[in-house]
């Protein structure tokens, strides 16, 4: 069965009108009837091509402002039309209606305006009522009619038409109403979520999705629903990986926390970071990151609050890794890091983050606010008779904005702006201590008078007393347990101070 249609007619109205041209001027010379409305009818005789007003068929004119041009019958009978019905022949006959093969129609730009900060009123009038409406009856009816509903279909249509002389095939049409249906999903989402305020309701639409190479293992498939140039400027490397990607994301939530302080390095492996460091040169806290765990650094994700200049770059040239991250970078240290063929190079642009976290569960998903308290020296509350010094609260807080960021159960030490070691994703805050302990040591580092931070409160005054045993003589946890007492008792006996935050920190 010959499933290709010849189109001889086609409505055409559209809000941007930028790539247009060459589609009507083919049209044209296909013989095609073109309808059209306003500034798209304009547009097509600009260019000496004859056009038939849509008011020249339904015998109405455009009415209430332009809110009303092409909601008419004699317009959408000949859209959505059965061309094998005899009832719908019978009547396309009997009402004069003319027959239309082919859509093209865009929508209000109702984000962008949304975006712009423009006045209720503005974007109200950005709700597109008739486009929506001829996308939707042009696809329902792909079996005969040809839909063309964004500008970016419009090279895709055009070679469709010049390779099949002015023909599609059904195929070709349920493929274009298939885009359809997303653009006019995709639009009623942005119109819901603008209004909605019951959060348990939950709509997402993402137009542009990017097909990775796999996802977390090579015989998974992976994608990416975003809009990554927005947030990056990649100017070297290889295409980034789903697990590259989640290194990044678990990067840039991390340095958030040290945006506006000296200047601070971050290594990450595994979403965690395996060094950190603050101080006053990007080199010197890029060096002593590094020295948190030289091991673990190889072939992570670095990324720092400010500009990498020549120096650090030379210093982060000696190392494998995947991925460098900076809000900028001075040019000749671009030209070092490019050495490496398949170094992601990344430039942070600042750009606004989304405020929820969604993730897959069982048969539906788990949405949640994100974790968007960071301890600080206000919210400290002094529960032991030693207080802690001023340094000391310096190293507690900046211990608790990576503790913040590390997978339960989570322990850190810290001490003088530096990421000693942590004990991350174990399953009992005992074990987190050890390993912490047990990493510090391997890497040479003197833990007396260093600090300790906890994701979550102590139950047992256990890990105290190993802290305390370690060398450290600052804590700082949430507080909560109904055995605080034995932890905050313990640390009075042996001179340690603890600070309660009142807010839990965990990462799961």
């Amino acid at each position: 069965m010959n499933t290709a249609k010849t189109i001889q007619s086609a409505l055409i109205s559209v809000f941007d009108k930028e790539g247009l041209e060459p589609i009507v001027k083919k049209l044209h010379e296909n013989n095609v009837t073109i309808y059209s409305t306003g500034g798209t009818e304009e547009f097509i005789k600009s260019f000496g091509i004859p056009v038939v007003a849509v008011e020249d068929v339904t015998s109405y004119p455009s009415i209430l402002g332009g809110r009303v041009k092409t909601l008419h019958p004699k317009i959408f009978g000949g859209i959505l039309n059965r061309q094998d019905h005899e009832g719908d022949i019978a009547q396309m006959e009997e009402f004069q209606i003319p027959q239309i093969d082919l859509v093209i129609v865009d929508l209000y730009p109702f984000e962008k305006t949304v975006a712009s900060g423009a006045s209720e009123a503005d974007i109200i009038e950005k709700i597109d009522i008739g486009g929506i409406s001829l996308i939707r009856a042009a696809a329902k009816n792909f079996k005969d009619t040809v839909i063309v509903a964004s500008v970016n279909e419009y090279a895709l249509f055009l070679d469709m038409i010049t390779n099949g002389n002015g023909a599609t095939t059904l195929a070709e049409r349920k493929l274009l109403a298939t885009k359809a249906f997303h653009v006019s999903s995709h639009y009623d989402g942005a119109i819901f979520n603008y209004f909605n305020t019951d959060e348990t309701v939950y709509k997402a639409s993402i137009a542009d999705g990017q097909v990775l190479r796999y996802g977390e293992n090579p015989h998974q498939k992976g994608f990416f629903f975003g809009e990554f140039d927005k947030m990056f400027n990649k100017v070297h490397g290889k295409e980034l990986s789903y697990n590259n990607l989640l290194d990044v994301d678990a990067s840039v939530n991390l340095m958030s926390e040290f945006k506006n302080d000296k200047p601070t390095f971050a290594i990450l492996k595994h979403n965690n970071a395996c060094g950190l460091a603050t101080r006053n040169t990007m080199k010197e806290a890029y060096m002593d990151a590094l020295a948190g765990d030289p091991t673990s650094a190889f072939g992570g994700v670095l990324i720092a609050n400010g500009n990498i200049d020549l120096a650090t770059a030379n210093e982060i040239n000696q190392l494998f890794c995947e991925v460098v991250i900076a809000p900028s970078y001075d040019a000749d240290a671009i030209a070092v890091l490019e050495e490496k063929k398949n170094r992601i190079i990344l430039i942070q642009n600042d750009v606004e983050l989304p405020t929820k976290q969604v993730r897959t569960c069982l048969n539906g998903l788990l949405i949640q606010d994100k974790d968007n308290i960071t301890d600080n020296k206000e919210l400290l509350k002094t529960v032991t008779v030693t207080a802690p010094s001023e340094q000391e609260v310096n190293d507690l807080l900046f211990a608790s904005k990576i503790c913040k960021h590390t997978k339960s159960n989570t322990i850190v030490f810290a001490k003088n702006g530096q990421l000693l070691a942590s004990g991350t994703g174990q399953t009992s805050r005992v074990d987190a201590l050890r390993h912490a302990v047990e990493k510090a040591n391997s890497f040479g580092f003197d833990l007396n008078g260093a600090v300790m931070a906890s994701d979550a409160f102590f139950p047992f005054p256990d890990c105290v007393e190993l802290a305390k045993n370690a060398g450290i003589t600052a804590v700082i946890q949430p507080g909560g347990s109904i055995k605080d007492e034995l932890s905050i008792n313990y640390c009075n006996e042996n001179k340690v101070s603890m600070v309660f935050t009142g807010t839990r920190h965990f990462k799961h």
